[in-house]
């Protein structure tokens, strides 16, 4: 069969009403194979939930149906697009991976809900050959980690540029992101962006902090790189 032809005998712009149930079984399946394929290619040397794991495995399935449903329908068609831009307004922030492989879900299923499963099928093998090479390799290494610095002060003192030599000898970058009051307005936590040198640098540089604000809290922690809202 053509990568490019649909087994769908009586045309891609048709709905669902008019297509067979051997070709709305076999395109709902080869939904539902390539979004387990897509969810397994997600969980590769990364961190994931099984929650988005078993949601990048339907989202496929479920986007063919709806694609095969507003076929010919223009109407219907301009308002499913306008529900799936909103979902983003409905989701909790994520990485920049995450929303490819929304949009990589989304994509085959628009594909299989218009028959085209050789193409679905096509795309999924080279995005996922794709995706593997780029995580074992070295593409997009090398940076400092970044990571979140966050410090309690007294409010009797005064904090301006208070700690920035003592975080610049311990760090490659940093930048203060954020200064509100805490425990009834009795002291200032102030929040940095950090570019750490190593856990050891990270433990030298909080101690030499508790030395200027009096011994009080000090956190290091990982910040979510890569999130929706910094694309």
């Amino acid at each position: 069969m053509n990568a490019l032809e649909s087994i769908l005998q009586s045309g891609v712009n048709v709905p669902i009403a008019d297509m067979s149930i051997p070709e709305t079984c076999l395109c709902i399946l080869v939904s539902l194979a390539l979004g387990v394929v897509i969810a397994l290619l997600y969980t590769y040397k990364e961190q994931h939930t099984r929650s988005f794991c078993i949601a990048l495995a339907l989202i496929p399935a479920i986007t063919c149906i709806v694609i095969a449903m507003v076929n010919g329908n223009l109407g219907a068609g301009v308002a499913v697009a306008g529900a799936f831009s909103l979902v983003r307004f409905r989701s909790a922030p994520g990485t920049g991976r995450d929303i490819a492989f929304v949009f990589l879900a989304m994509a085959i299923g628009l594909i299989t809900g218009m028959g085209y499963i050789v193409l679905a099928a096509t795309v999924t093998a080279v995005i996922g050959v794709a995706y593997l090479l780029l995580v074992i390799s070295p593409f997009g290494r090398g940076g400092d980690a970044t990571k979140t610095l966050s410090i309690s002060v007294p409010e009797s003192i005064d904090y301006a540029g208070m700690f920035d030599d003592v975080i610049a000898s311990h760090t490659t970058s940093h930048r203060l992101l954020s200064v509100k009051t805490g425990a009834m307005g009795t002291v200032y936590k102030l929040t940095y962006t950090i570019g750490s040198k190593g856990p050891e640098e990270d433990k030298t540089m909080i101690d030499d902090i508790r030395c200027l604000n009096g011994n009080m809290e000090v956190a290091v922690f990982e910040s979510p790189t890569g999130t929706l809202s910094e694309l």
